[in-house]
């Protein structure tokens, strides 16, 4: 896929410099929207928190990784390049297999059942009709369990959610990746990163 260069400036889904809504901070992304809405940011960030670290037989590299594949997908620059950055430090190979799931699933080096667990996240990106029993029996054969394919079809559905609240908005972020490498290596989950941030704000 052709994303744009990589600006170090902050610009959003149509390569503007604004939101379509006067926000309450200047803060990128859905990191923003929280902000505006903080009633909305605690229960949508405590599901992030249990779809991402919380208990699960998916590795939190693994889900990541389905958060960053699926945001890809729906061309979301700031859940993209957020979830690129955490899943980077915590699968092996790190932001160049990131890339190169991105880029080429089929060819990426990854173990089979991720793969095909991913190929049922792309599914679910594009409707979740298009998951079909082949993906399923093709995930199962592979090695994935009944709850690896469901957690799969949540992350993958949360973060279509996620990536349409940000663009939707027309919310700006930066192309830069190296802008997310140190938020990426935070280690108290999503809940804690937000008290930590409201608690800044106060």
């Amino acid at each position: 896929m052709n994303w744009p260069p990589r600006w170090r400036e902050f610009v959003n889904h149509a390569g503007g410099g604004s939101a379509h809504i006067t926000l309450r901070s200047d803060e990128p992304g859905i990191r923003g929207l929280f902000r505006y809405r903080p009633e909305a940011a605690q229960p949508l960030t405590l599901l992030s928190e249990v779809l991402l670290c919380g208990d699960g037989p998916l590795t939190r590299g693994e889900r990541e990784l389905i958060a960053a594949y699926v945001s890809s997908l729906n061309r979301c620059r700031f859940c993209y390049h957020t979830h690129a950055a955490f899943a980077a430090v915590r699968v092996p190979g790190g932001m160049d297999l990131v890339d190169q799931v991105r880029a080429d699933l089929d060819n990426a080096p990854v173990p089979g059942k991720l793969k095909a667990l991913l190929a049922i996240a792309a599914a679910v990106q594009r409707s979740g009709q298009d998951v079909t029993a082949e993906h399923v029996d093709t995930a199962r054969r592979e090695g994935a369990t009944d709850e690896e394919i469901h957690d799969t079809v949540l992350i993958a559905a949360a973060f279509c959610m996620y990536n349409r609240y940000v663009d939707g908005l027309a919310t700006l972020a930066c192309d830069d990746p190296e802008h997310y490498a140190e938020r990426a290596r935070l280690t108290g989950g999503y809940v804690a990163t937000w008290n930590d941030a409201m608690e800044e704000a106060c």
